[in-house]
């Protein structure tokens, strides 16, 4: 199988040859390979042609990684939509149908932050309506941006908006609801409608609304937060058979904790989610900067010994 082949089948609940690994974000390419990926920033006031030599050289270098890493998805991070879509030309070019190639597509609410948490709390008592028509234009936009990702050759997205604290949601499981699921699942449909891949991303405790976040068809969940005491085991369990789980290597562990502590999440995830398919192997949130290369690298010769079918 490509690396393609092998998530798509786990994104369908389907067995590959082996279990697929990828990561939402990769920050430790620097200590992989030397260098950074290239963000936005770095682009600003050039010309046409630097801008295009840097892409094109940032895509093979992509490349360079995650083969090095054995990863069987990239996730593209850090520009424009521009950019964006000229960095997936570059990487079909390269590497042509190899990879399977994601963004970060999501338009739906999340936590606020501590300036907004009051003021969302007081509109929707106050003022459901305005949030409502926020959230309308929200998953419009995103559907409109997420839709020309795919039509220039992108495969899928991660849906990054996170929704939970440790202890549960940042809204009830009945305002979850009424604000976040309808608009969810719609983003969903029209990924799927337009051949594309949907993958959720919310860090907390999922369990109060896991049959919310399953209604709206997601092809996966990540991250499956074991940090917040979600067990891949039971979540396995509960809705394996419709929804592909994407996880949970513990990453507090992998900064903190014991080598053999970080061995048991890794052989943990893999006894229990990887059974029956529907499975792609990855940690709890990404490889962060700062966290030491040695300890995923750890991580993935777990993966390497268990991985096979």
């Amino acid at each position: 199988m490509t690396s393609k082949e092998r998530m798509a089948t786990a994104l369908k609940l389907g067995i590959p040859d082996r279990v697929p690994t990828f990561e939402l974000e990769f920050q430790l390419s620097e200590e992989l390979m030397g260098k950074s990926f290239l963000t936005e920033h770095e682009l600003e006031g050039l010309s046409a042609s630097e801008v295009d030599r840097k892409i094109a050289e940032n895509a093979q270098f992509m490349i360079q990684v995650y083969d090095r890493l054995e990863h069987d998805a990239i996730c593209i991070q850090y520009l424009n939509e521009e950019h964006t879509i000229q960095t997936i030309r570059r990487l079909h070019e390269y590497s042509g149908d190899r990879f399977m190639l994601l963004a970060h597509g999501d338009g739906t609410f999340a936590i606020p932050d501590g300036d907004g948490m009051l003021d969302f709390a007081y509109r929707i008592a106050d003022d459901p309506e305005s949030v409502h028509e926020q959230a309308e234009q929200m998953v419009r936009h995103a559907m409109e941006h997420d839709l020309r990702l795919l039509d220039a050759g992108l495969d899928g997205f991660i849906l990054c908006s996170d929704y939970c604290f440790n202890k549960g949601p940042f809204l009830s499981p009945r305002m979850f609801a009424e604000f976040v699921t309808p608009y969810l699942a719609r983003l969903i449909e029209a990924i799927r409608d337009h051949g594309g891949y949907a993958i959720k991303h919310t860090d907390g405790n999922i369990m109060p609304i896991l049959d919310q976040l399953v209604s709206t068809r997601s092809h996966a969940l990540h991250s499956i937060d074991p940090m917040a005491g979600v067990d891949i085991r039971e979540v396995k369990r509960l809705v394996g058979d419709k929804v592909a789980l994407c996880g949970n290597v513990h990453c507090a562990a992998m900064q903190t904790g014991t080598d053999e502590e970080v061995i048991s999440s890794a052989e943990y995830c893999l006894t229990y989610a990887k059974p029956g398919g529907g499975y792609v192997f990855c940690t709890s949130n990404i490889p962060f900067k700062g966290l030491p290369l040695e300890r995923y690298l750890m991580v993935l010769d777990v993966w390497k010994r268990m991985r096979d079918y």
